[in-house]
């Protein structure tokens, strides 16, 4: 089976290589028959989850797959409680085949959580971007990666979208002068400014920033983006943005700064102080990227300084936040946990996805070649 195949070219390629982790694979890898053991990690609705029937994508939801799961013998069990050495999590990583997570309460598979897993072979994403994994240690130990591609790009553009008109019409002021009773219109026309006009950057221009793209266009900004290819060149001209392809050239440009590159080794800390200075001042970004990909005292102290008039998205680093996270206190933001990819329309997309995918599985097909992040000891192009 397919399955196997991957597993066995993986345990050949790490084994030749030397690999410290190599010790690791005399597990059996490929989609064998048989009950499996499969725990899913997600955020917990609590009196929430009864209040629509298509809320999936939490831990009363359970994406919905339980009752299937089941029927076919296959062990379900679902939880939130997902960090420390005791959590539970941690006692199911032993004996567990398949490990799902989603971005918005991650599951952080480490290079030690995977070399305790004996029987893991598959780690899936309920949604996009598996940055919570440490792939390469998945990739050395002969494991599979996938996610829902696909499954929110349109949920999280819509969202940039919000967050970028939110900030520069200062809208927060003036809502939260709405609720406590206030009324004062200088406090927020001061900063209040139109989005036609000003010039708007993507660093990355994949799925969601070319998404995002298409839908600034009918504001009339000036559209630029950075990303390591150009895009087709009919996109191109049907969104108008122009390619830049040094980065830092770019960012004096722009008056809104969106960030929709993934979270690798590359990327990291990609935004820290020295970078952020390179913004010009007065700058608008927003990130519904990734949160690592800031440095968050940076972001912070730019924010107090004004070099940076406003920041909003929803990632951060580690997910949940903690309670003095710097960003919660910094002034001009508009943060909120990490929900612009878990809509319910997204949820039924990534629910569903996931479902075909451990249906595949089960049989020993191959995914969609779009949902592999790790395969046979590769690693996707955009996390190379």
């Amino acid at each position: 089976m397919a399955m196997k195949r991957a597993a066995t070219s993986a345990i050949k390629s790490v084994a030749s290589s030397g690999n410290p982790l190599s010790s690791t694979l005399t597990r059996d890898l490929h989609a064998s028959p048989g009950s499996k053991k499969i725990v899913g990690v997600f955020y917990k609705a609590n009196e929430y989850a009864s209040l629509n029937p298509n809320f999936v994508g939490c831990v009363e939801g359970a994406l919905g797959i339980r009752e299937w799961l089941e029927s076919q013998g296959h062990q379900y069990i679902v939880t939130d409680d997902k960090e420390g050495p005791d959590c539970e999590l941690e006692k199911h990583i032993p004996d567990l085949h398949v490990l799902i997570s989603t971005p918005f309460h991650p599951a952080y598979v480490t290079a030690e959580r995977i070399k305790k897993a004996k029987n893991l072979q598959l780690l899936l994403t309920a949604g996009i971007g598996s940055d919570h994994i440490d792939l390469n240690a998945a990739a050395a130990a002969g494991l599979t990666v996938a996610e829902v591609t696909g499954s929110n790009v349109v949920s999280v553009a819509e969202d940039e979208l919000m967050r970028i008109l939110i900030l520069v019409r200062n809208f927060l002021p003036g809502y939260h002068q709405a609720s406590s009773g206030d009324w004062n219109v200088a406090a927020i026309a001061h900063r209040a400014y139109d989005l036609e006009g000003k010039t708007v950057g993507t660093v990355g221009a994949g799925r969601i920033g070319r998404l995002l793209l298409q839908r600034l266009k009918p504001f009339n900004c000036n559209l630029l983006y950075h990303d390591r290819v150009k895009m087709d060149p009919e996109l191109e001209k049907q969104t108008g943005a122009k390619f830049e392809e040094d980065l830092d050239a770019m960012l004096p440009k722009c008056d809104i700064v969106v960030i929709n590159t993934p979270l690798t080794d590359k990327t990291r800390g990609l935004f820290d102080k020295e970078r952020i200075a390179k913004c010009k001042k007065g700058v608008l970004i927003v990130n519904n990227a990734r949160g690592a990909i800031m440095d968050a005292q940076a972001v912070a102290d730019a924010c107090s300084s004004g070099h940076i008039a406003g920041y909003g998205g929803d990632v951060w680093y580690p997910q949940p936040a903690p309670k003095d996270h710097p960003w919660r206190y910094m002034p001009n933001q508009a943060m909120t946990p990490h929900i612009s990819g878990t809509t319910i329309d997204a949820q039924l997309r990534y629910a569903a996805g996931v479902k075909d995918m451990l249906d595949r599985y089960f049989k020993g097909e191959e995914f969609p070649p779009q949902h592999y992040i790790v395969k046979e000891g590769k690693l996707a192009s955009q996390y190379q």
